[in-house]
């Protein structure tokens, strides 16, 4: 079947104006399914420039998928510290493992199969299926809701409107070049059709967008307003050694943050609690020391602030966690810390050097580039 003068001119523009990603095959190659799933995982919530250094550190430590499903997640997890959203790793590495053994490595064409797989949706499965495949399925994001509410004028507000989108989406999506479609509507999202300020003068599409042609470009898509997010409340205790060394535990492998190391704290409730109510919880028995404020950060469902407990000079370290251990400063880099406990000790550790506490500050547990997206 012929592209139709839609589907031509967007194609046409994105032969000349195509971004070239790291995971993007291109003109005239084959895309690697491995390559597509890794970065749309890891794209889910995050932006491109924040994730670009972690996809080239996890392509090089795991190159295909067999070598992923091969790894303990112990190895995998670090690599994802401050990315957020920490299940999205667990659920690759699952997945990594469910394709060696039921798929002998293969990720499967049929989108229902593909959905089957650990961590893949509707969207992943038919990113995966059009880029990798070339199969006429739409991967419906936020790009791809843009561009299609403001083609057609879609005045209903998201998310009522996301059934809607996707039927007008995988209208669009052509037999012939379905990967490149696909890519081309994502890059037009984040490009052209960006959401302030459209660049409607250069748009292929703008013979054809109904919002450009009654001035409702920039005003589409409309949102129904956010609701507050709640904020909770609890502690954390930064307790050190003399020589330095820190002392962690791992969160539950499943729920927030799940599987990731951090310090030792308490359960984040509705509201807050008084000094001692936090210290009946604290780790081992060491003389503390409650910095002032809080530490403060936010998820996409709460947000979170922390009392933030030091003890300079343990006394005994009875009764610890199931699964703690002490880490040296030097290696506090290479634990699976998320973003929220990295934080927590940048705050304690450049307090304890600016007093002489210990010997070590907190550039050691800096991540080397910190992606800007809420966890």
């Amino acid at each position: 079947m012929p592209l139709g003068p839609l589907q031509s001119a967007l194609l046409t523009w994105y032969d000349r104006a195509r971004r070239v990603l790291p995971w993007r095959a291109g003109p005239g190659e084959t895309a690697d399914p491995y390559r597509v799933w890794l970065s749309e995982i890891m794209l889910q919530q995050t932006t491109v420039a924040a994730v670009v250094p972690y996809y080239e550190r996890f392509l090089a430590r795991f190159p295909t998928v067999e070598a992923l499903a091969a790894a303990p997640l112990e190895a995998v997890l670090p690599l994802w510290a401050g990315l957020g959203y920490y299940a999205r790793a667990r659920n690759l590495h699952a997945c990594a493992r469910v394709l060696v053994a039921e798929h002998g490595g293969r990720f499967p064409r049929d989108l229902a199969a593909l959905k089957a797989l650990p961590g893949i949706g509707d969207y992943t499965a038919a990113a995966i299926a059009s880029i990798a495949f070339d199969q006429p399925a739409a991967p419906v994001d936020g790009n791809w809701e843009r561009v299609v509410a403001r083609l057609y004028a879609v005045t209903q507000p998201l998310p009522a409107a996301k059934g809607e989108l996707r039927t007008l989406a995988a209208a669009l999506m052509p037999e012939r070049r379905a990967g490149d479609f696909a890519q081309a509507v994502m890059d037009l999202g984040a490009t052209v059709c960006t959401p302030a300020k459209p660049r409607c003068l250069i748009c292929p599409l703008q013979p054809w967008c109904q919002a450009n042609a009654i001035g409702l470009a920039e005003a589409l898509p409309a949102r129904e307003p956010k609701a507050e997010r709640p904020t909770r409340y609890g502690a954390a205790f930064h307790l050190w050694r003399a020589d330095g060394a820190v002392l962690l535990t791992r969160r539950p492998p499943k729920g927030l943050l799940g599987g990731m190391m951090e310090l030792p704290g308490t359960p984040w409730l509705a509201s807050p609690q008084d000094e001692m109510a936090w210290l009946s919880q604290a780790p081992g028995r060491a003389a503390w020391r409650r910095l002032a404020g809080t530490v403060g950060h936010t998820f996409t469902h709460f947000h979170l602030e922390l009392a933030l407990f030091v003890a300079e000079r343990p006394v005994a370290a009875h009764d610890l966690p199931g699964e703690a251990r002490w880490v040296a400063p030097a290696d506090l880099g290479q634990e699976a810390l998320p973003s929220l406990m990295r934080k927590l000790l940048k705050r304690s550790l450049a307090e304890a050097a600016q007093s002489g506490s210990i010997s070590r500050g907190p550039t050691e547990t800096k991540p080397k580039r910190r992606p800007r997206a809420i966890e």
